[in-house]
């Protein structure tokens, strides 16, 4: 690889983290200290989009310690997004792709950090004579990609759910003899059951709660689920549910599916949470109260995972570590050594090997009667939740960073 000093470019992409900044630290952070090969990062403006439309972000205007300030700040600083760029055998498909590349000719872009797109550049680029080391760095609440243990932002997500499922079990069971018998927690978690099986934390005895996780992996059995929230209330006094987005009929159909679909082909769920609530009280006829976490479960960084904010500055700086050491087409991953104590080291997986391929909860990790997490399963969740990493406060409240985000010139003519 050529010693030559060329600009790097930096996307986020998709739904956000608590500590998707951390790794925009780690890389800008990085790439500042080897000054002598790497030029100005370049950030696109909400995600891949800022690329095609060459709306560029000049993180080199920044001072060092607003960048240093981002890893303590949630959301996507540089701004992402959900656009699914055209295979290259599509109709116009090459052109999106020749498009990022003729971005990068013009603003001597030798360097791309992203994910989804990453590999299609790299092979695009060789062909077209313009090679870019492209490098995938790991992020998503879902917990869901391979070749990973685990996945920058799923740990802090994991953390709000299991203190949120705690403390909302002390609040039901405060009232559950006048008031509100069953309360259930509607978690992120389309395809896979990581986030709702981080509720399971919460759990230290068997009375505790959550007295039931719905998992998209186990197909939903109406009869058992009504069965065992009875016994649930009639045993402790209330039932508290951690149900995924994700939960599915035994025939794949979502629970809540509302009709239609996103950008991604991903159908639109209406809400699982409410529908198990009205199922409960039309058959059971207990009062109930649900909750959705929404937005805040992946935006808390106030309850960040220490762990997951380390990684997560980790995966930043090993990714221009990768770049420039010649590595091109592969994500920076983090290896698991051992539980207990918990260790673990950064590697790195081919991205042919990581698109496309979704990472589900074990069978191992999930109990028997469908409903609970096993040993294993909190072997595995416990050390990502450990540790705080509080933000600084200013009059009571997080004090986070944001940048002025100076855009960079345009050098070409505009993409539709």
């Amino acid at each position: 690889m050529s010693s030559a000093r060329r600009n790097a470019f930096y996307a986020q992409s998709g739904g956000v983290t608590a500590v998707i900044n951390a790794t925009a630290c780690g890389v800008i952070e990085t790439a500042r200290l080897h000054s002598d090969r790497i030029g100005t990062v370049f950030a696109g403006r909400n995600g891949i989009l800022g690329a095609l439309r060459e709306d560029l972000i000049d993180t080199g205007a920044e001072t060092d310690e607003a960048i240093a300030r981002l890893r303590t700040t949630p959301g996507g600083a540089f701004g992402s997004c959900r656009y699914k760029l055209k295979s290259l055998d599509e109709a116009d498909g090459e052109r999106e792709y020749r498009r990022l590349i003729d971005v990068f000719r013009a603003h001597d872009i030798g360097y791309f950090d992203s994910q989804d797109t990453a590999h299609k550049v790299s092979l695009l680029g060789e062909r077209l004579g313009y090679p870019v080391v492209c490098i995938g760095i790991p992020k998503t609440v879902d917990n869901d990609l391979a070749m990973t243990d685990t996945c920058p932002g799923f740990g802090s997500v994991a953390k709000y759910v299991g203190v949120s499922v705690r403390e909302a079990a002390l609040d039901v069971a405060s009232m559950c003899d006048t008031s509100t018998k069953v309360f259930i927690l509607e978690v992120m978690g389309r395809h896979a059951g990581w986030i709702a099986a981080a509720g399971g934390l919460a759990k230290r005895h068997r009375d505790d709660a959550p007295h039931l996780i719905v998992f998209p992996e186990v197909p939903f059995d109406e009869v058992d689920f009504l069965a065992r929230t009875k016994r649930t209330v009639e045993r402790v006094g209330y039932c508290v549910v951690v149900a995924s987005e994700g939960a599915r009929h035994a025939d794949g159909r979502f629970l809540a599916d509302a009709g239609g679909t996103d950008a991604f082909g991903h159908a639109q769920l209406g809400g699982v949470a409410p529908m198990l609530a009205q199922l409960v009280r039309g058959r059971l006829g207990y009062k109930f109260h649900w909750a959705l976490a929404d937005y805040l479960q992946r935006a808390a960084r106030h309850i960040a995972s220490a762990t997951d904010v380390e990684q997560a500055y980790a995966v930043g700086r090993h990714a221009v570590e990768l770049a420039l050491a010649g590595r091109n087409a592969v994500m920076a991953t983090i290896v698991r050594n051992s539980d207990e104590p918990y260790r673990w080291q950064l590697g790195d997986a081919p991205l042919e090997r990581v698109a496309n391929v979704e990472r589900k909860m074990p069978k191992a990790f999930i109990s028997r009667d469908g409903f609970s997490i096993t040993k294993a399963a909190r072997r595995y969740l416990e050390p990502l939740v450990a540790g705080e990493d509080y933000p600084p406060y200013v009059d009571g409240l997080p004090d986070y960073a944001s940048l002025a985000n100076h855009p960079v010139a345009r050098r070409l003519e505009r993409f539709p």
